[in-house]
């Protein structure tokens, strides 16, 4: 069992899309998947058809000791995928947990104790770095880190590479960088291609071979509850994350 965390303090860089797709992409190709979605926007867990608004239990149980991840994990739209879904009760979890010991390991502890039968555990971040994301990249193997193909993309990405390195120090020694997936990638553009190019000077053969497409129908279908490979499977950005699941499965084998 692999846990991957995406994670980047930076918002709208495709980490929920990539959270979702790549997902429902390793459970095509027959893995067994669970989704924790540890961001309290709950984006992952409405899009992947999972409502929000009515949950009996979510991840905030999980993480306060009220419940077992078999008492709050669901089924999803997309196949061979269960989520531990996530709604606004987790913005509350910060203050919370203030005065409780250990507080950094809860998410692993209860995902190494509990004897879960996955291939792959996906953890989705909130875009910062408090205590949702630091007991994500403390559970997981591996973080892959979503880059925008823009002009500031590597801003900010040092300062993630060194809380990295600083919650392997002291909290995750084991902790290492899946891979960098470049998004909303246009081959067209200048830009993107000079990005692209910039961040494989950065980090060499960390870099995804795949780069995620700009693409009209990935931005569609959170809306529909569905991931990119039920709502539109013949788009450039099913296939892309696809690929990407090819990649990643490769890549731990």
């Amino acid at each position: 069992m692999k846990i991957i965390c995406i994670f980047n303090q930076k918002g709208g860089v495709g980490k929920t899309t990539t959270a979702v797709n790549l997902a429902a992409s390793l459970g095509k190709a027959k893995k067994k998947i669970l989704v924790c979605d540890m961001d309290p926007q709950g984006n992952t867990t409405s899009g992947l058809g999972v409502d929000k608004q009515s949950l009996e239990g979510s991840i905030y149980d999980l993480m306060i000791g009220q419940k077992t991840i078999e008492e709050v994990k669901q089924e999803t739209s997309a196949e061979n995928v269960e989520i531990l879904p996530s709604n606004a009760d987790l913005s509350g979890l910060e203050v919370e947990l203030l005065s409780v010991d250990d507080k950094h390991k809860i998410l692993r502890d209860h995902l190494r104790k509990e004897e879960l039968d996955y291939d792959f555990i996906i953890i989705d971040c909130p875009p910062s770095l408090g205590i949702l994301s630091i007991n994500s990249l403390v559970a997981a193997d591996s973080v892959i880190i979503p880059i925008q193909c823009e002009y500031y993309a590597l801003e900010g990405v040092s300062q993630l590479v060194e809380t990295i390195s600083l919650v392997r120090e002291s909290l995750n020694k084991s902790l290492e960088i899946e891979g960098i997936l470049m998004c909303m990638f246009d081959g067209r553009n200048n830009l993107s291609l000079e990005v692209v190019e910039e961040v494989k000077k950065h980090f060499k053969n960390k870099v995804f071979k795949t780069m995620i497409p700009r693409n009209i129908r990935l931005a569609e279908a959170p809306s529909h509850g569905l991931s990119i490979l039920d709502y539109d499977k013949s788009s450039k950005g099913a296939k892309s994350y696809e690929k990407l699941a090819k990649e990643v499965i490769r890549m731990n084998k």
